[in-house]
């Protein structure tokens, strides 16, 4: 479990080594991955400190280098589809957190058919589908009923919701899911106590093992990420990349990428740290060179152009016209969970991609391996 293997660094540990990083030490950790040799932590310790903010150029040119041999020009789409903002647990920066006071709703099967009836009329073919953390109004028979509709339309169907236990994710698994993203919020033990004050996301330890379980279970497709604002930048960079390795040994067979996000303004979050965009570029590329076959994920949180310009040097997946509220993309009343920045359609996003040399890809020929 990859809980045993974080208890082998510390936040403050990883931070003493980022801040006695030379120079010298970025330059040869740019050597070697413009060789095509394997990096290690210490390059990436090399990679994410603030000495390597000189060097990004270079950074970007190898990794955009590294993006197109490993990934080819294509962009695989995606769109989020929230089935419940109704939520039993209380997080300082989301806004489904339970003590908001905003309108709730968690969509019937007939609704989130009609959802994506609305989504695939876009094109797409890939969906997300999310909840917040409520066990009740969202239960796994609940989840399964939602899963069996759509299985027929959408060539791949991940879900962004509680964690859940084996046996359940085998279960989502037979109805059709084939991708879990679980993202950890924030690795550093600290923090996370601090941001989760109540209910089952209060649980650390059982979330962390959350991709543990899916790899067990043989879901296909697995998304980690981190959001940055919660604690410390390098050390949750360190932290999600020391994942990522881990679950590419263990779990093999899965297919992973990574996530992010920065946080957004949500109901009951105004005061939102501040992430540059020149130190989070610095991140992201030092991902793609320390985890080359790695898929990185862009999602709607960003500004149209920096999505635009990401595109083009090492994000491999992104969303578009998302909404982030159930029932959005059909005009239901309720509440969303978080600000978005790239308000563009499908259409006119995929146009983009296009006139900056990308290809949008909406289907996933993979499902045979489900």
């Amino acid at each position: 479990m990859f809980s045993e293997v974080l208890k082998q660094f510390t936040f403050a540990q990883t931070k003493h080594r980022v801040d006695s990083v030379s120079d010298a030490d970025v330059k040869a950790a740019l050597n070697r991955a413009q060789s095509g040799i394997v990096l290690d932590e210490s390059d990436l310790i090399a990679l994410i400190s603030p000495l390597a903010a000189f060097h990004l150029e270079k950074m970007a040119m190898i990794a955009q280098e590294i993006t197109r041999r490993r990934f080819g020009n294509v962009i695989q789409i995606y769109a989020p589809m929230y089935l419940s903002n109704e939520c039993r647990s209380s997080c300082t920066y989301c806004g489904f957190s339970y003590e908001n006071d905003i309108r709730r709703r968690t969509l019937t099967v007939d609704e989130a058919d009609r959802e994506a009836d609305l989504l695939y009329a876009q094109g797409i073919r890939h969906v997300l589908l999310l909840t917040g953390e409520d066990y009740k109004n969202t239960s796994v028979k609940y989840l399964s009923e939602v899963c069996k509709r759509l299985a027929n339309r959408f060539s791949s169907i991940s879900i962004e919701v509680y964690p859940l236990k084996e046996q359940d994710y085998i279960q989502l698994r037979q109805d059709g899911v084939d991708g879990l993203a679980v993202y950890q919020e924030t690795y550093d033990p600290d923090a996370y106590a601090r941001v989760h004050l109540r209910g089952i996301k209060k649980n650390m330890q059982f979330r962390l093992d959350c991709p543990d379980r899916a790899g067990v279970a043989g879901i296909r497709k697995i998304a980690l990420g981190a959001l940055l604002g919660l604690s410390e930048s390098v050390g949750e960079v360190f932290a999600l990349a020391a994942h990522a390795r881990y679950m590419l040994h263990t779990y093999w067979q899965s297919q992973l990428s990574l996530s992010l996000p920065r946080l957004r303004p949500a109901e009951g979050l105004t005061n939102v740290p501040i992430i540059p965009d020149r130190q989070y570029v610095q991140y992201l590329l030092a991902l793609r060179l320390y985890l080359p076959d790695v898929g990185l994920i862009l999602s709607t949180r960003e500004p149209m152009e920096f999505r635009d310009h990401m595109s083009r040097i090492c994000i491999t997946q992104m969303s578009a016209g998302s909404k982030t509220e159930p029932g959005g993309y059909s005009g239901m009343p309720t509440d969303v969970q978080f600000e978005i920045e790239d308000t563009r359609t499908v259409s006119d996003f995929c146009a983009a991609l296009r006139t900056n040399g990308l290809e949008p890809v909406f289907t996933d020929w993979n499902t045979v391996l489900k």
